[in-house]
């Protein structure tokens, strides 16, 4: 069964010369034993809520994954084999989600895959706490290579899964003592597993090429009181002519190397070519889990029609509803708050409606707000909690968020300052890759947090974040704005979304009640008058600016529009119709103001408007000294839109 997995694995590679031969020939061993005595899947519904998550950290070894899933019948034929790493196909260089239904996660950014694994682990005990573990039970198992564990990221993951006792959680270990350039021991003093002792871990060894000491491992893994590490002594491209060599890592035996292999290991069988009798066997290992999937839809049926649905897909109506309650009022108290506050408001009036949210915050809950007044911490004595403290780990914090997106069901959000989003920039990619709902609250979005300075004022991070696909980024300017922008990214269950808030107080700027949410269209007009010679395009805590202007040069007698864009993606994504009425083409004069860097606004203004800015990074002063300082003011706005309107 092993040799199946690595021959379809040489002969993948060999195809497409391209790909990662090496540890699917080393890891070849405890993935079968894992899969043939432990892993419980049901390839008829590889989305069964009771599975056990099998994560391929390492996702180079992504050759690995798609045989063993194709030797189990899970989808993938050996057609889709030989297409591997071509266009379209099912088998990419890396494991992605949605491809094929039994690949738990998107990996390849190395350390990865064990983060989102602690996420799924945590997942699994919010949802045993709330429906029994007669529905959920399963174990998560990831498998890393060193160099996952190189990555700062498993520091962050592994520390977590110990402090919330995470005993559902089995990370495999493929110790070969190999990197690209060369030996591990070259780059690394660590001993890998007096580090995860240190951290709390159960820590076992096993010879990774003797079933009976892999069996006995896994056997002992099933009943831990603590998140476990299983070290699997290994010998990257076993069975080849690059055996215990970095050269295995990443190129192709070739036909040479692997004829020199078949006769190494026996195996008398062409490319892509298994005997019935391994099919067999391999299909076989399914049949443990046959009676735990039986039980389970026993379970699964006594739950109520809404709760079998809401294992789903959450429903967000009555925290929607709740939030236009919350834009009534706002719209009558016109109360002038901070945006991270207007969150926090939106916190406590979504999570009483809606018990999917799972928040927490990276050690900055009073900063952020994301910690409503009815949540409950979760930790190792309490998994009915609803807020998870995850200390300063930004990094593992968003893979995790994923994590518990992926395991089903629930809808992770967290908070950090925005000039931090940089620590999680590859998760948040990774939940708009794999088309999560996963919510970033990022406060302290602009110079006008003030005195910390330049290293915690964010310039470039907008522009960064909106260069990212499939990501709303929302920046609102006010309470009914944030109200608006949180009832989108609760009915975003495609799209991830990441809130930009400010630090300092702002007026409210929407003074009437209207039921339709503005905030959908990305832009939209705020203020306007008639006859109209120039637009001002502005978000958050720069369109009072914006507004200051107009009313300056409606006294000089230049009427102008003053358009709110809370979020550029939702606008890109309307009409050419409607964005003709909003920035119709023949007004030439427009002004963009944003407490951020230019790029992605002269789509907006085009090569002749005018941006009013960051060009630089800030300075560490009082937040009104630093706008005045910078030249991001009213009187500026106006200046140049009188320029604009002389051209």
């Amino acid at each position: 069964m092993a040799n199946a997995v690595r021959f379809l694995s040489i002969d993948m590679v060999n195809k497409a010369n391209s790909g990662h031969p090496g540890a699917p020939l080393g890891m070849a061993d405890f993935i079968t034993v894992l899969y043939k005595d432990f892993l419980h899947y049901n390839p008829k519904n590889p989305n069964w809520h009771n599975r056990d998550r099998f994560v391929l950290s390492n996702g180079h070894a992504s050759a690995l994954l798609y045989s063993v899933l194709h030797l189990t019948g899970q989808e993938l034929t050996i057609d889709d084999l030989k297409k591997f790493r071509q266009l379209h196909s099912k088998t990419a260089g890396h494991p992605e989600y949605a491809e094929v239904q039994a690949i738990e996660t998107t990996t390849g950014p190395l350390g990865q895959g064990l983060a989102t694994a602690v996420g799924m682990a945590i997942g699994q005990k919010i949802q045993a706490e709330r429906y029994g573990e007669e529905l959920f039970n399963n174990k998560t198992y990831v498998t890393v290579g060193d160099g996952c564990l190189m990555e700062g990221i498993s520091h962050e993951a592994a520390e977590l899964a110990s402090n919330l006792k995470l005993n559902n959680l089995i990370v495999l270990f493929d110790n070969n003592n190999i990197c690209i350039d060369g030996k591990v021991t070259n780059v690394s003093p660590t001993n890998i597993e007096a580090r995860f002792k240190a951290y709390g871990f159960n820590v076992l060894h096993a010879d990774g090429h003797n079933h009976n000491s892999i069996h006995k491992a896994l056997s002992k893994a099933q009943n831990s009181d603590a998140p476990v590490f299983i070290s699997f002594k290994t010998h990257i491209g076993y069975g080849s002519p690059k055996i215990d060599s970095s050269a295995s890592h990443g190129s192709p035996l070739g036909e040479e190397g692997a004829d020199a292999t078949r006769e190494k290991l026996g195996w008398d069988y062409p490319p892509f070519d298994i005997p019935q009798e391994i099919y067999s066997a391999w299909q076989n290992s399914a049949v443990k889990s046959e009676e735990k999937y039986k039980n389970w839809q026993q379970a699964f049926a006594k739950l109520s029609r809404d709760e079998q649905q809401q294992l789903n897909i959450a429903n967000t109506t009555n925290a929607v509803n709740a939030l236009d309650e919350l834009k009534k009022k706002a719209s009558k108290e016109k109360l002038g708050e901070s945006t991270r506050k207007t969150s926090g408001n939106c916190f406590d009036v979504i999570f009483p409606e809606l018990a999917e949210l799972i928040s927490g915050s990276a050690d900055l809950t009073g900063s952020n707000n994301t910690l409503a007044s009815s949540m409950k911490p979760l930790d190792a004595k309490n998994y009915a909690g609803n807020y998870i403290h995850y200390g300063v780990r930004e990094h593992a914090m968003g893979a995790i968020m994923n994590g518990i997106s992926l395991y089903g069901g629930l809808i992770p959000t967290s908070g950090t300052f925005l000039v931090f989003s940089d620590y999680m920039r590859t998760s948040i990619r990774l939940s708009a890759l794999m088309n999560k709902q996963v919510i970033y609250i990022l406060t302290h979005d602009s110079i006008g947090l003030g005195e910390d300075g330049p290293t915690h004022q964010p310039v470039e991070h907008l522009a960064s974040l909106r260069a990212i696909p499939n990501l709303y980024t929302f920046r609102p300017a006010d309470q009914i704005e944030t109200a608006e922008c949180w009832q989108i990214a609760l009915k975003s269950t495609t799209t991830p979304s990441a809130f930009a808030l400010s630090r300092q107080n702002m007026p409210t700027v929407r003074k009437t009640h209207i039921k339709e949410n503005l905030s959908a269209m990305g832009g939209y007009i705020l203020n306007d008058m008639p006859n109209f010679e120039g637009i001002f395009i502005a978000t958050g805590s720069e369109i009072q600016l914006a507004i200051q202007a107009q009313k300056q040069l409606k006294k000089q007698g230049v009427a102008t529009r003053v358009v709110s864009m809370p979020c550029q993606e939702l606008f890109n994504a309307q009409t050419e119709e409607y964005k003709q009425q909003i920035l119709p083409n023949k007004i030439t004069a427009r002004i963009a103001i944003e407490a951020g860097g230019e790029m992605s606004w002269h789509k907006y203004i085009g090569l002749t408007g005018k941006f009013i800015g960051m060009n630089g990074f800030g300075a560490s002063a009082p937040a009104l000294d630093l706008y005045e300082y910078f030249g991001i003011t009213a009187q500026n706005a106006v200046t140049a839109m009188l320029k604009q309107l002389e051209k």
